[in-house]
């Protein structure tokens, strides 16, 4: 077991200089590595015997609070993964004694060897955990699991527990927590349905949705719909100071957040960004209708400031990622969510006002920028609402007026992509002269 550290601050953390690895309390093994400019959270663990290192992002685009969030959900996960196999044993069999009425004196039920729910739970991700993607993959199960299911049914028989149990595990999260409720309700039948197949449950899957719970809880479609939010963004006024402040920040997360903001994408056409999909000569990037939300290809026209931002990022094959996570592999949305994040608390104890959606009451997200763009383009430029639209790979809900936009109107969109660029350096807002254009236009 590591040596228990002092629980430092954010505030600590951020102004630790000295290279070397540095233990920051909270979580047994965390630390932030110090080298040079580049700093890192660390955490090390004991697997079968053996000392491991397990990096989990970089600082400060992971803050203090994410970094100690990450380290106890590695440590649940190996905990599980690791824990012992409680032995299955021979299954008893059931002696068909005679009652007075004639029945059967021993139920099926007896007949089966007593588990818990969290011990076929345990066995289950041992079994599954090879053939998941990543061990953060067993820590969400783990964590979801241990957090929400355990302290109801965690003791109880697997085979005694009912769909009362179940309710009582999802309904006080179910409309609250709407998305994380249904994924504890699946990955609840998924061990039923496993403890069944081995024969330590008789009677039907409890946390099945079709035919059973659906007739004891709203439609999880349903209330995210009701509940839904948008994504919050920021104002335009506040794009240029966000964007100098971005600046001033080093590594993949600033660079890949700058360009989902200079070109209005969505995180999985950053994430998945390729060098060959960029075309230097053509000022465009072209992502692949694989990656898109409506599976049709869409041409960005691009800026001279996002082409800058290209060609001073390091060298690498056209099979590349333009923006691969420090570690390998492709970024994670929580990387740029904390980016975000940590830039407005610093802008915040500076005195100023941070990055926030003054309409939803909370800090910017990478794909509030969208809207902080398409917000620009008709408030600011006055451009076509069809052509931002475009711009931004919406669908025209009108079907008649979509016929007649069958063509990408690059020219155009190539305009509102350069003067976006220059408005993105822009530190200060000036309002445009609505008057001057309204004279101009007639």
């Amino acid at each position: 077991m590591p040596k228990k550290a002092r629980e430092m601050t954010m505030k600590a953390v951020a102004a630790i200089r000295e290279d070397g690895r540095h233990a920051v309390g909270g979580v047994p093994g965390l630390s932030l590595r110090v080298a040079g400019n580049a700093r890192s959270w660390i955490l090390r663990i004991t697997d079968q015997g053996r000392r491991r290192d397990l990096g989990l992002g970089s600082f400060p685009e992971i803050g203090l609070a994410e970094a100690r969030e990450k380290a106890l959900d590695y440590r649940r996960a190996l905990r599980m993964t690791l824990a012992p196999r409680w032995p299955f044993g021979a299954a008893a069999q059931a002696t068909p004694h005679a009652s007075s009425t004639g029945g059967p004196a021993v139920s099926a039920i007896q007949s089966i060897p007593p588990r818990t729910f969290e011990q076929c739970a345990r066995e289950y991700i041992n079994a599954q955990a090879p053939g998941w993607k990543s061990l953060k993959h067993v820590a969400q199960w783990s964590a979801t699991l241990e957090r929400y299911a355990f302290p109801v049914i965690g003791r109880l028989q697997v085979a005694k527990i009912d769909d009362t149990q179940i309710l009582a595990v999802l309904r006080p999260i179910w409309q609250t927590k709407t998305e994380t409720a249904t994924r504890v309700r699946g990955r609840m039948e998924a061990i039923f349905d496993w403890a069944i197949h081995k024969g330590f449950r008789v009677d039907a899957n409890p946390a099945r949705w079709e035919h059973k719970l659906e007739h004891d809880l709203p439609s999880p479609t349903k209330l995210k719909k009701r509940n839904g939010r948008h994504h919050a963004a920021l104002p335009y006024t506040r794009l240029g100071a966000f964007m100098a402040d971005l600046h001033l920040h080093d590594g993949i997360s600033a660079r890949a957040l700058e360009w989902g903001i200079l070109t209005a994408a969505r995180f999985q056409e950053i994430a998945g960004a390729k060098r060959r999909e960029v075309n230097l000569q053509l000022k465009r990037w072209t992502v692949p209708a694989e990656r898109m939300k409506r599976e049709i290809e869409h041409v960005v026209p691009l800026s001279d400031e996002a082409i800058a931002l290209f060609t001073n990022l390091p060298p690498g094959n056209d099979d590349d990622l333009i923006f691969p996570a420090p570690r390998g592999g492709r970024l994670s949305d929580a990387a740029l969510g904390a980016m975000i994040d940590g830039m407005h608390d610093a802008n915040v104890r500076k005195g100023d006002s941070g990055y926030m959606d003054p309409k939803e009451g909370r800090i910017a997200t990478q794909h509030g920028f969208r809207s902080t763009f398409r917000d620009w383009a008709s408030e600011v430029r006055f451009f076509d609402r069809e052509i931002v639209e475009h711009a931004i790979a919406h669908k025209l809900k009108d079907k008649a007026e979509a016929a007649y936009q069958r063509g990408e109107l690059l020219m155009k969109r190539a305009l509102i992509m350069r003067e976006w660029g220059v408005f993105c350096r822009t530190p200060e807002f000036v309002a445009p002269d609505l008057a001057a254009h309204m004279k101009s236009a007639a």
